[in-house]
């Protein structure tokens, strides 16, 4: 059932909320669109946002340091670039005062594919923007407007977790994802570095991360993430291969009965005095085990606790 769109929280906060408002391009400036379309919330008007719009030079701008994208597709931003050729800048990038130029806040994309063209110069907002606002306006650009692999994903949430000392809930909130969304992406981190490039590289998704994750060992995940990537096996192809190898973990695990010419007259003096079957299995050298003592009936499971002088099973 779809929600009503009224009642749904906002989770971005000031966020980018706070940045933008609606645009009007100054007078004069050569383009031929007659105003810049940014999607917003309806915001109290801005007085300084008029202002803010500058055309500016691309060598006085510098990335995003809490960027979480770490790969761009080339392809994309070719396409991205092209657009830029034939359309320009649609849509502004917004930058904050750095030192004697600016650091972009939100439009890496956009930026780089400029610079794929050659512009000398780009539109951009000029906004006040703390570290922190800035790593918070950098994740949520990113996590909830761009399709990020699940590791960069899993990194923006720690760093996200560490830099404001959330708990997964808490982040969860703020940030208008499930817990455990957090949770699993925050998992994959713990994978070894191969499986983690096959994630990257989009060779395995995040289904199959998640099953091979239940394998207790590093080695075990290795084996079955290049057999799934080699194979192209599914999630629920990968997902009954962990469990047949959990299964077989589980049997290797189980102490087999000992052959032992003394447990074996263990047991049948037992099951003789008990009149029923009697098994002994050890383990570790005999240290440890157990004894198993078989029942078909209530009846006869009163009988044999009789014999060791209790009596479990009361009277209608």
């Amino acid at each position: 059932m779809l929600k009503d769109k009224k009642s749904k929280p906002k989770h971005l906060g000031r966020g980018l909320q706070s940045l933008l408002g609606p645009i009007k391009l100054p007078q004069g400036r050569n383009n031929t669109s007659q105003a810049i379309p940014i999607n917003t919330i309806n915001l109290p008007p801005d007085k300084e946002l008029h202002n803010s719009l500058r055309e500016i030079e691309l060598s006085r701008i510098t990335s995003n340091p809490y960027q979480p994208r770490t790969s761009w597709d080339e392809k994309e931003l070719a396409d991205l670039a092209e657009s830029i050729r034939e359309n320009g800048i649609i849509q502004p990038i917004i930058v904050r005062p750095k030192d004697k130029g600016f650091e972009l806040i939100a439009g890496e994309r956009r930026f780089r594919a400029a610079k794929l063209v050659s512009l000398k110069t780009i539109p951009a907002l000029i906004r006040q923007a703390s570290d922190d606002e800035l790593l918070e306006l950098a994740l949520v650009e990113n996590i909830h407007r761009t399709d990020l692999n699940p590791i960069e994903r899993a990194q923006a949430y720690k760093k996200f977790l560490k830099t404001f000392y959330l708990t997964q809930e808490d982040a969860a909130k703020r940030l208008g994802e499930s817990r455990t969304v957090i949770a699993n992406h925050l998992r994959l981190l713990d994978l070894p570095s191969e499986i983690k490039k096959m994630l990257i590289e989009g060779e395995l998704s995040m289904g199959h991360a998640r099953a091979i994750l239940g394998l207790p060992t590093d080695d075990l995940r290795r084996k079955l993430a290049n057999r799934a990537m080699a194979g192209r096996l599914s999630v629920r192809e990968v997902e009954r291969l962990v469990r047949k190898q959990m299964e077989s973990d589980e049997k290797s695990k189980r102490p087999t009965p000992s052959s032992s010419p003394h447990i074996m007259e263990l047991e049948r003096k037992l099951s003789k005095e008990l009149g029923t079957r009697v098994s002994i299995t050890t383990r570790r050298n005999g240290q440890r085990g157990k004894i198993t003592i078989d029942f078909n009936s209530l009846d006869e499971f009163d009988r044999i606790t009789e014999q060791f002088g209790i009596s479990i099973l009361e009277e209608a």
